[in-house]
């Protein structure tokens, strides 16, 4: 029970009180919040081995930055062409960093080229595990 009891965000008032719509510790403000970040690609065809070595080399990198709890590189099955990029962060700020460090802007140098149309991306809390299970 004492797990719930912070600051809930939906009724930031309550400090001290059951949070009323959730019953889970992601949902209070005194509590960490990781950042999921799906991002897709489409790369060019000839470009798909050149990709995946630069992405494989800076995910290596990536999981070694403090921030970073994930950086996994998929590519889709039935489409050599697609790829799914999920970067787990523990912190808002750890994506910023993340950002600046040099292999990152080293990738995004490389690949620019590569892309068959412009990345997306979405990003997501996480609900489970809790933060601690990363």
């Amino acid at each position: 029970k004492t797990a719930y009891m912070r600051t809930c965000r939906s009724n930031p008032s309550g400090i001290g009180q059951e949070c009323p719509r959730y019953r889970s510790p992601r949902y209070f403000t005194g509590g960490f919040l990781m950042l999921v970040v799906h991002v897709q690609v489409n790369v060019k065809p000839e470009c798909v081995e050149a990709f995946r070595e630069a992405t494989l080399e800076n995910a290596r990198q990536s999981v070694r930055e403090p921030g970073v709890a994930r950086f996994d590189v998929m590519q889709q099955r039935d489409d050599a062409t697609r790829f799914v990029l999920v970067e787990a962060y523990r912190t808002e700020a750890a994506t910023v960093q993340h950002k600046e460090t040099a292999h990152y802007l080293k990738w995004r140098e490389a690949v620019a080229p590569m892309m068959a149309a412009p990345r997306t991306s979405v990003k997501f809390e996480n609900l489970f595990p809790d933060d601690q299970g990363w």
